[in-house]
This record gives structure tokens, sequence and C-alpha cells, in this order.
């Protein structure tokens, strides 16, 4: 009865059940073979597909390097649409087909985070780029400069077109937006090997000194970047590099690059332009200590301001020592000076590349009466325009930028980063005329002027014959071991990567 009522309750004999057990074991280890088969398929199939992909990128035919992989980054796709310019080298419509990644074994991390204003950073980056390279390392995407008198927040993807920065540089050296999460959180305990390079240094610093401290910390970052490979006796091949990172990889944004050409579109229909980068602005005159022409309140800020800045080591400086020895920029009146007596049109359109003129309007008055039609993007365009760019330099510099190497003349009051670039990018154009001043010769022609011991004929004479070989034509550039600083800037003018080179001496600056 009671063996009856366990029957019914679903219980069965252990004989029975001993049975079916045996069964369901039996049943599943045909599963589970059949499960790890199709896992290793799985895998084995996945495997060849990578490998597949790999030799598809270097050698297999154009269809298969079409083909999306998920292993491939939405940042990279395998052809980018390349937009429209103001500037020659970069007006295009047509597809970019992305070189294959180079394939290497990585030595480490590289940061860097670069100092001064938007061309002593874009420099820096070229430079940066070029040792990642030559040393076998990742380069994380550089850090801006946020601290120097501009104070612009700007991270490199606001000026920049980092997409392409990336992706364009996939056969010389990878790139990363961060650290991978293992080491980014390293760095967040502070475990970062940080320090600056030795500035003008040639490449087998880096290799020797540099490279091991990479090998091993796995990190390395590089706090001070400007200036810090030399300018010459370096590698070709590093030469080349750097100009193809400067006039090709570093793409500003759309946005800027737009508006950019909006500016230059405006200033066309009008004929002509001239770029005056006049350089007369609070931070560069209180900098170099040049007072000429202001007031002496003026001279007491600017003062106070240079002794406000730490790292402005110069402090007691004789300003009007420092304009005879040209190391000070023109003033508006002295370029408006120089502009009529080199027969520069009157009705020519100038446009002024500069931040606010120290003064106003009371300082441009003079260049404003001889040259009527000075323009600036603030008075072209509308602020709502702008407006994006309010409070950010760089970005407002990288608008002149694109206008100035645009335009039909570019004239530098002084001989700054974005003066140097500028005239290096213009010269790599195709020489587009740039009239580099010899500032130390025109402010003592202009005092002789000034003081009627030269008539306008014979001082416009004179200015004339100074700068006929001084408009950015093909020229060697000057060097000078064990004075690297003194010595012609690479970026100003860098002789291996243009096509027409005067063979010997030095015609032109």
């Amino acid at each position: 009865m009671c063996r009856l009522e366990k029957w019914h309750m679903g219980l069965k004999p252990k004989g029975e059940a001993k049975a079916e057990k045996i069964k369901g074991s039996m049943v599943s280890r045909p599963r589970m073979k059949l499960w790890l088969i199709r896992a290793t398929t799985t895998v084995l199939l996945w495997t060849c597909l990578v490998q597949l992909t790999a030799i598809g990128n270097m050698w297999g035919p154009r269809v298969l390097k079409g083909w999306p992989s998920c292993f491939t980054p939405s940042a990279f796709p395998t052809a980018i649409e390349k937009p429209s310019s103001a500037l020659p080298a970069l007006v295009g419509t047509e597809k970019i087909v992305l070189p294959p990644k180079r394939i290497y074994k990585n030595n480490g991390y590289l940061m860097v985070s670069c100092n001064g204003g938007l061309n002593q950073m874009r420099a820096a980056i070229c430079d940066m780029v070029a040792i990642a390279r030559y040393l076998n390392v990742t380069l994380i995407v550089p850090e801006l400069d946020k601290t120097s008198f501009w104070n612009d927040p700007s991270e490199f993807q606001d000026i920049f077109d980092v997409d392409h920065f990336i992706s364009s540089l996939r056969d010389e050296v990878r790139i990363l937006r961060e650290l991978p999460p293992r080491l980014k959180k390293r760095v967040e305990l502070g475990m970062l090997h940080s320090m600056p390079p030795v500035s003008w240094s040639d490449i087998s610093y880096y290799s020797q000194q540099i490279l091991p401290l990479i090998q091993k910390h796995k990190i390395l970052h590089l706090n001070r970047t400007d200036a810090r490979l030399a300018n010459n006796g370096l590698p070709l091949e590093i030469q080349k590099l750097r100009c193809r990172v400067n006039y090709s990889v570093l793409r500003f944004t759309p946005q800027i690059e737009e508006l950019g050409r909006r500016v230059v579109q405006m200033l066309r229909r009008n004929g002509p332009f001239l770029v005056l980068h006049l350089r007369y602005e609070m931070d560069m005159l209180a900098f170099s200590g040049c007072t000429h022409g202001c007031t002496d309140e003026e001279a007491e800020d600017l003062t106070r301001m240079r002794y406000a800045y730490p790292w402005w080591k110069e402090k007691v400086i004789n300003s009007d020592l420092k304009r005879k020895e040209g190391l000070c920029p023109l003033t508006p009146e002295e370029t408006a000076l120089i502009l009529r007596a080199l027969d520069i049109d009157q009705n020519v359109q100038i446009y002024v590349a500069a931040g606010e003129i120290y003064g106003g309007q009371r300082r441009m008055a003079g260049l404003s009466a001889s040259y009527p039609n000075v323009v600036r993007k603030e008075t072209l365009l509308e602020s709502s325009d702008l407006q994006f760019f309010q409070n950010h330099s760089s970005q407002m510099a990288a608008l002149d930028y694109l206008v100035s190497l645009d335009s039909d003349i570019f004239v530098p009051t002084y001989d700054g980063n974005m003066a140097r670039v500028v005239e290096g990018h213009r010269r790599f154009l195709g020489f587009k005329r740039t009239i580099l001043l010899d500032r130390k010769l025109l402010v003592d022609l202009i005092d002789q002027y000034d003081t009627g011991s030269l008539n306008w004929d014979d001082f416009s004479s004179s200015v004339k014959a100074a700068h006929t070989n001084r408009m950015g034509m093909p020229s060697r550039r000057i060097v000078l071991p064990d004075r690297p600083k003194e010595e012609d800037y690479f970026y100003a003018n860098p002789q291996e990567c243009l096509t027409h080179i005067v063979p010997s001496g030095r015609q032109a600056v």
C-alpha cells in the first residue's frame, strides 16, 4: 500500500532511477562534444577572418580594403571625404584612400603637453610625431596649453581635425585619443614619469636618453615640447615627416576651415588682398619690453605685466636699444610708412591678422589714413559667426592662419611663431609672396626720414633695395653649429620638402 502510494506520488524504484541517470549522462556527452566543436570552429573562423583582413589591408585588392571590419573603429574609415578649402594645398573633393596601418613592435607610450600659442604648439606637434615614429612608440593625442597668457581652454579636437590626424598617419605612427584603461589608471594614481626634453636636440638624444626611459616606465610624459628638435642635421625622412604632418595631417576643424573660406571669399570679391600680421599686441609688447610710441602710463602697464609672469625671465629692458637692434615689432605708424615706401597700392584691402592692437584706434589712425581699406575678421563677419570663437584665442589664430595662407601678399611685422610658420607654409605652397621686413635697417631709415636727413625718394629707394631678395623666394637655411637658436628656423624654410632650392649661398631670407 505504501509502495503504491509512493509510486503514484512520482517516486521510482532505485534501479529504474539509476538507469535513467546513466541514460541522461549518455545523452549529455554528445551534446557537450557538439558544443565544443562549434566553439572551436567559431574561434578558428574568426582567427582566419582577422588574418585575411590584415593581409587584405597590405596586399589585397581594392575591393577587400573597402570591407568594414568590427576591429576597425568608426573613426578610421577606409576612405574619407576631404572638405574643400580656400588653400591650394587643401583644395579637393576627391576621396583619400587611407594607407595600411604600420605594423611594428610598440616600445611604449608617449604623452606630450604643448606650450605656447597656436603656431608654437603646431610645430611642437609635428616634432613629437616625428620622434614617436623614430622611437616606435604609441603617441597619445597631444594636450594643448591652457595656462599661458591666452588662457585658452581649447582641446586638440577643438582646433584640429583629430580623426584626420589619427587616420592619415596610420602608416607612420600609432596614435590614440587616450591611454589604454590599465595605463590610464596608473597615470591617475600619479605613477607617471614627466620631464621636459632638452631644447634643439638631434634625434640621437631621443634614441639614447628618451627611449630607455619609455621602455623602463612604459609611459613617458614630455611636459614642454617647443623647439625640442633640431633644425638641421636630421635624417631626411624625419624632415619630410615633419613637413607631412604640418602641411597635410594637421588640418583645422571643418567649422574653422569653413569660416576661413568665407572670409577669403569676402575679400576676393573686392580684388587682391594683403594680410598684415601686426604683432602690436599687449602681450608681445610686454614680453619684448618695446614701448616706442607708447605713453608713460602705457609703458608702466606693460612693465607691470612683464613682472607678473615669472616665466618671462627678462625683466629690465632698454626699449630704445632693443628697437635699434631690430628686436621690436614695428608700430602701426611705422608699418604704414614702410608699405607706402614699397609702393603698396593704397586702395588694396589690408586684412589685419592679430589680436587687439595696443592703444586701439588711436594707434591705428595713421595706418587707416594711409590705407582706408583696413579690415579685420570682426568687421567682415557677424558677431554670431565669431560667438563660438570668443575667449578661444587659438581658434581665432587658426582663422587668421588660413586667411594668411591664401593672401596675395603676407607681411609680418615681427618674426614670431606665426610669422615664421606661415612663411614656411607659403614657401611650400609655391613661394607665395611674403615680405620679410629687415627691422634693424628699417628703424634706422625711419629715424633718418623723421629727422629730415633722408628725403622721401631716397627713403623709398632704400627700403625697396633692402627687400628685393626678401620676398619668400627659394633660399638655403642658415646653419650655425653650436648656436641652434640663432640659425634659420626649420618651419620658416623647410628646404628638404621644397622643389626649388637655391644651390648655394643665401640669396633670400
